[in-house]
């Protein structure tokens, strides 16, 4: 069966069901870190089983959906919405729903020599609890992930927290975010299928000079690139940090009352 695809927009809401109620946050702030003064990092991403560099899975199989950057291996069932940001003419985001939970895939840009997870997860952890969320670093089938409990604002105005589990891993120059929601963030057995997916997405970097954290836009399948790619780093030469935002989710699946 073919997956369904649905297109998004970049500040779009998702429905919510009611269940419980934490005091209101304020909106959270991307964190500054100076790339080219970071050490190098010692955790690795877990690639043992996927996701592939394309060099590993040059094929491509003729049931795989092709996003240009990401290419995913399609299953019954599954719903594949593109998330659209029309201002900057990009498509951001590839969210999957499966079986009742759901992850969002972004995939960046990531320096030659060492991964940013390690940069990343930290950065995702300082802000979820500045906003009065809760967050714990915990071993993952892809290393090192964050299960996180995040204030949010309802559409109806109401304050809740929206459960989320964030992996990342680290490839050759790119690095891919998933978020997990629904059960896949708690239930091993609903997170399999979804990992799965996971495991089987092949990245398709380039081999243009990229700046570390820049987004790897994605193209609607069928279609060239959303828009021209730059090939140079920023004219510093130090790396853009605005394309990588730590805290834009997914799939909203959020508890209030």
């Amino acid at each position: 069966m073919s997956p369904l695809f649905r297109r998004k927009h970049h500040d779009a809401q998702e429905p919510v069901d009611a269940q419980e109620s934490v005091p209101d946050a304020p909106e959270p702030t991307q964190p500054t870190v100076d790339l080219r003064d970071a050490e190098p990092l010692s955790s690795k991403s877990d690639r043992s089983e996927g996701p592939w560099d394309v060099t590993e899975r040059p094929q491509t199989d003729p049931s795989m959906v092709d996003l240009g950057t990401l290419r995913l291996l399609g299953r019954d069932g599954m719903e594949l919405r593109l998330e659209v940001d029309e201002a900057a003419g990009l498509v951001t985001a590839a969210s999957i729903k499966l079986a009742g939970s759901a992850v969002q895939l972004q995939a960046f840009a990531a320096p030659r020599s060492r991964g940013i997870w390690d940069e990343i997860r930290a950065e995702i952890a300082a802000g979820i609890t500045r906003q009065g969320g809760v967050v714990d670093e915990v071993p993952g089938v892809f290393g090192k992930e964050l299960i996180a409990r995040i204030p949010v604002r309802t559409p109806d105005g109401r304050s809740g927290h929206q459960p989320a589990r964030f992996a990342g891993i680290d490839g050759p120059r790119w690095f891919l975010r998933a978020v997990f929601h629904g059960p896949a963030v708690h239930d091993p057995q609903a997170a399999a299928l979804l990992e799965s997916v996971v495991r089987d997405v092949v990245v398709v970097r380039g081999s243009e000079a990229m700046a570390p954290r820049e987004l790897l836009s994605l193209t609607l399948p069928g279609t060239g690139p959303a828009v021209p790619s730059d090939d140079s780093d920023d004219a510093d030469g130090r790396p853009s940090r605005d394309d990588l935002k730590p805290f834009e989710r997914g799939p909203e699946i959020t508890e209030i009352h």
